[in-house]
């Protein structure tokens, strides 16, 4: 900050400085855990989607098993 500007705008004393740190780290934080997590559910949604088609195709598969097991 300019010389000149120090006479306008005061400093904060230390607590005020760590207390605007610790929420702007906390803030940072919690945007970055619900990135995170819609990550997650974006990957969770596709692998789903993906096990629901693989088991549609196989329920539609002739059953082997069932030729050995005599069912």
């Amino acid at each position: 900050m300019p010389q000149e500007f120090r006479h306008i705008i005061p400093t904060a004393p230390g607590a005020d400085i760590f207390a605007i740190y610790q929420l702007t780290h906390e803030f940072y934080r919690e945007t970055q855990d619900r990135q995170e997590f819609e990550r997650y559910c974006e990957w969770y949604r596709l692998t789903a989607k993906c096990h629901q088609q693989e088991l549609q195709k196989m329920k539609g598969d002739i059953n082997l098993f069932g030729w050995f097991c005599h069912r």
